[in-house]
């Protein structure tokens, strides 16, 4: 029921921003930290005349969605496997135009402090969505904790185990929902946006982080045939220049890092 209701009031805030704030640039981004750096762009936008609308969401399906559906004009929530499984399903007419930051996923627990103290049977939280579900297990089995079939398999599900030494019970739910299960799960994957939000430090906080070169780099997405969009270049530069750079590495000291050169 939360999630129909959550549904129907985000599909009202897209559609009040398309008939209401039709010269604005609408842009959907999750509240940490993708949301506070269009923030800190925002000023940057406005002298070159560009009025930035941002609309913040926690839910990883109606971006793509009010995108394709022209409600707003790009989204910067999610990465590029993430965006790859939606248009394979979806068939959305968008593509990335450039990777922004990355935000290494990390294992919490309240129960713990050693990934290597998990008990048999010990329950761990892991995102429901498919991509986030197979960061999950790769981050786990490189630290030893399973063995996937395909370590590489980045659409592995738990399915795709193939030893499981110590019987952990895998619960599947939605990412954002997460944090809030940490006093009742052994540990918890948890995407650093959502570690952000709940107060936790994944530099201090996290028992295993995924390595810097993960491939889960967060991008800027915008409908096919919008590349030379005149606002859209100032978004993308704004994003990725020397200012953004300083203001990731100063604010979120590691806990977010700079996918751009």
């Amino acid at each position: 029921m939360f999630r129909a209701i959550f549904f129907i009031l985000t599909l009202l805030v897209f559609s009040s921003c398309n008939s209401n704030a039709n010269k604005k640039f609408k842009v959907a981004a999750t509240a940490v930290p993708q949301a506070e750096m269009l923030h800190e762009i925002q000023p940057d936008l406005q002298e070159k005349g560009i009025d930035l609308k941002i609309i913040v969401t926690d839910d990883y399906n109606m971006p793509n969605r009010a995108l394709t559906d022209h409600d707003i004009d790009a989204n910067f929530f999610q990465h590029l496997p993430f965006l790859e499984r939606q248009i394979q399903e979806f068939h959305y007419p968008l593509e990335s135009i450039g990777k922004i930051e990355i935000e290494p996923m990390g294992i919490y627990s309240k129960k713990i402090d050693s990934i290597q103290n998990l008990k048999m049977h010990a329950k761990i939280a892991i995102p429901n969505d498919p991509t986030n579900e197979a960061r999950a297990l790769m981050l786990l089995e490189q630290h030893g904790i399973i063995e996937l079939k395909n370590p590489k398999d980045l659409m592995a599900t738990t399915r795709d185990i193939s030893k499981n030494p110590k019987q952990i019970q895998f619960l599947e739910m939605d990412a954002a929902m997460i944090p809030r299960t940490l006093e009742d799960v052994d540990a918890a994957a948890i995407n650093t946006n959502y570690a952000l939000q709940a107060d936790l430090s994944p530099m201090k906080d996290a028992l295993i982080l995924e390595d810097p070169n993960s491939p889960y780099a967060n991008v800027l997405v915008i409908r096919i045939g919008d590349e030379n969009n005149p606002k859209i270049e100032a978004l993308k530069a704004a994003l990725t220049s020397e200012k953004m750079k300083e203001f990731i590495l100063k604010k979120y000291k590691g806990a977010v890092l700079p996918a751009f050169h």
